[in-house]
C-alpha cells in the first residue's frame, strides 16, 4: 500500500524534530516555528505537487525544513548552505538523529553548489543589499531545473503595520545575537518577481504569514518543463 504523504507534522512528530536539537534556546526557537510558521506545509505541498527533483535550501540555518520535509515524506535529496558557521554545527548535531538525510555546508550565498533541482530561498533576501539582490535571484534561477520551482519566502516593503512590526523584530534579532547580519533592504514584491520573470520562470505571490505578525509573503516561480 502506498502512504501519501502528509503536509502537517502532528504534536509528536514535532516533538521528535525539537528533541533532536540541543540547548534551551534552540529548542524553543525550533518548538515555536513548527507550531506558528505556514512555510514548511505550504513548501511540503508544493513539492509533493511537483517532479521529485532534490531542495538546495539557501540560507538554511539550522536546517529545520529540511526535518519538515523529510518529517512529511517528500523529501527528495538535500543540500543546506548557511553562512553562520554555528547554525550549520547544530544543524548537524540535529541531523544526525536521521542519518545522512541531510548534506549541511557552510558557504555563502555567493558560492552555490552544481546544483539542478528546486531552490528554498526562506527568509534571507533582505539580509543582502539591494545591489546583491537582482544578481543572486538571477542566479538562484539558473539552479531551478525544468519543472522544477524557487520557493522564496520574504518580508516585502510596503506601508503596513506588518511590515513595521517585522522592522521591529529584525531589530531584536540582531541585537541578541541571534541573527549575526542585520537587514540591509525589504524589497517590493516586483523587485523580486522582475529578475525571476526575465530568467524565464512563471511567477506566483501569496501572503504567508500565518499566526506571525510579519509581513511575509511566498513568492513561487516555476521554470516550464
Amino acid at each position: 500500500m502506498t502512504v501519501r504523504p502528509h503536509y502537517h507534522l502532528d504534536r509528536s512528530m514535532r516533538a521528535s524534530v525539537t528533541a533532536r536539537f540541543t540547548g534551551f534556546n534552540q529548542r524553543q526557537y525550533v518548538r515555536g516555528k513548527l507550531a506558528s510558521d505556514p512555510v514548511y506545509t505550504a513548501v511540503a505541498r508544493l513539492l509533493e505537487a511537483s517532479q521529485p527533483f532534490p531542495l538546495l535550501d539557501v540560507g538554511c540555518g539550522m536546517g529545520l525544513l529540511g526535518h519538515y520535509l523529510h518529517g512529511c515524506g517528500v523529501l527528495r535529496g538535500y543540500i543546506g548552505i548557511d553562512h553562520d558557521e554555528r547554525k550549520i554545527a547544530a544543524a548537524r548535531r540535529a541531523a544526525m538523529a536521521i542519518g545522512d538525510v541531510l548534506d549541511l555546508r557552510r558557504a555563502d550565498v555567493a558560492d552555490l553548489p552544481d546544483f539542478r533541482g528546486h531552490v528554498g530561498l526562506l527568509d534571507v533576501l533582505h539580509y543582502l543589499p539591494a545591489i546583491r539582490q537582482p544578481a543572486l535571484l538571477t542566479q538562484l534561477a539558473e539552479h531551478v531545473a525544468p519543472g522544477a520551482q524557487l520557493m522564496i519566502r520574504n518580508v516585502l516593503r510596503a506601508k503596513h503595520w506588518r511590515f513595521h512590526a517585522t522592522v521591529l523584530e529584525e531589530h531584536v534579532l540582531h541585537a541578541t545575537g541571534w541573527m549575526r547580519v542585520g537587514a540591509d533592504h525589504y524589497p517590493t514584491a516586483q523587485e523580486v518577481i522582475t529578475p525571476l520573470q526575465r530568467a524565464g520562470l512563471v511567477t506566483s505571490i501569496e501572503p504567508m504569514w500565518g499566526r506571525t505578525p510579519f509581513n511575509s509573503y511566498l513568492i513561487v516561480a516555476r521554470r516550464p518543463a
